[in-house]
């Protein structure tokens, strides 16, 4: 019966994320710093937003596209924070960011179109985007200090170019782009009948400077990918936010009518104390971020690891080039021999190969404890 399922679906695979962390999950004593999962509770007071509505009954569906309030606090915050200009007819209220893309590119993309990708890249975009029958085409930006230019994106634009894929602050690379390289690529691209869908999950969580979006410059051509998982820590409350045009969302709301109904009405009502009276939650969050970069950031480059310093989120993607093994075969070396487990940068595609993925995610106690096995391990690995 294995060839009546649909050969798309039979053709992607798990993440390499997941898959690295599947297989090494149950080893005992094991230090993981793999998993980009906030360490923080939720905020109390969304929680109790949330215990309330519960005790209030509110339990039946919403609007497809969310509650009216909810998609007033995400237009007032995305303004507030970063000067987007939406009204509540551009936005839609979904299950996770990963739910938003899903809609976004079940709705743009067609067979045999492309989809631009900076590489090396998260990989959840490559199986949604083949499973519209679509194609990823990569753009090597390991150069370029892991920045994507519109020098970088010019010879690859083609009459099948449907979508450019903005993924910053990155994942794996912690990169953002400036409001010189966002704009620069905004005229490359205005005008053309391509769609730049931008995914800023992370824009809570910049360093240096202040999150900036391509809808700046270019809101009739952009789709905003955002949610709650990674500024308030509520991955598992699952909401996401889309933001276009509003001829685009009246699209966009026919595939997330039919594929969820609606985002969860308890989350969508922890959502709006979140935006509003947690509009700023993320403070002291990032302030403990910050402190784990630079702890972490300063251990690697003392063990000799080349890595470029993040501007946002929280991951660190050193070079083990100099070990000579692929960053699987290093991955799985260092939680055999070190039991401390990082992600191969190959999860990231081939452009990745090279590199492991560091998430700070974590306390510094755990850091330093992972940090701590980590450079015994390449002190014994250099020794004569």
């Amino acid at each position: 019966m294995k060839h009546l399922i649909q050969p798309r679906v039979q053709a992607i695979q798990l993440s390499g994320i997941r898959q690295f962390f599947n297989l090494v999950a149950d080893r005992p004593g094991l230090i993981s710093l793999t998993i980009g999962q906030p360490d923080f509770p939720t905020p109390e007071h969304v929680k109790t937003a949330a215990q309330e509505a519960i005790a209030a009954d509110f339990t039946t569906y919403t609007a497809n596209a969310g509650l009216l309030e909810l998609r007033q606090a995400a237009c007032q915050f995305v303004a507030d924070k970063y000067g987007l200009r939406y009204t509540p007819d551009e936005v839609i209220a979904t299950v996770g960011a990963s739910q938003a893309l899903d809609v976004a590119f079940r709705t743009i993309l067609e067979e045999g179109t492309e989809v631009l990708l900076p590489a090396p890249v998260y990989p959840g975009y490559e199986p949604l985007i083949r499973l519209c029958g679509a194609n990823p085409v990569y753009i090597d930006t390991r150069q370029n200090g892991f920045r994507l230019s519109a020098e970088l994106i010019a010879p690859y634009l083609t009459e099948k170019t449907r979508c450019l894929v903005l993924p910053y602050p990155s994942n794996p690379t912690g990169t953002a782009l400036s409001a010189k390289e966002l704009e620069n690529i905004a005229s490359l691209l205005k005008g053309r009948p391509i769609w730049i869908v931008s995914d800023e999950i992370y824009s809570e969580l910049v360093y240096r400077g202040h999150h900036r979006s391509i809808a700046e410059w270019l809101p009739e051509q952009t789709i905003v990918i955002n949610g709650l998982s990674k500024s308030h820590s509520m991955t598992g409350w699952r909401i996401g936010f889309v933001f276009a045009p509003a001829f685009a969302i009246e699209q966009m709301v026919k595939v997330h009518q039919y594929s969820v109904s609606c985002t969860s009405s308890i989350s969508q009502k922890a959502a709006v104390e979140a935006l509003t009276a947690g509009k700023n939650d993320a403070e002291a969050m990032r302030a403990a971020y910050a402190e784990r970069l630079e702890y972490a950031y300063g251990r690697l480059t003392a063990m000799g690891l080349p890595v470029e310093k993040p501007d946002g989120a929280f991951y660190l993607f050193p070079s083990i080039a100099a070990f000579g093994m692929s960053s699987f075969d290093f991955a799985l070396d260092v939680v055999e021999n070190a039991g401390v487990a990082l992600v191969p940068g190959s999860a990231f595609s081939k452009y990745g190969e090279g590199h492991v993925r560091l998430s700070y995610a974590y306390s510094l106690d755990v850091l330093k404890e992972g940090l701590d096995r980590l450079e015994r391990y390449i002190q014994t690995k250099r020794r004569p």
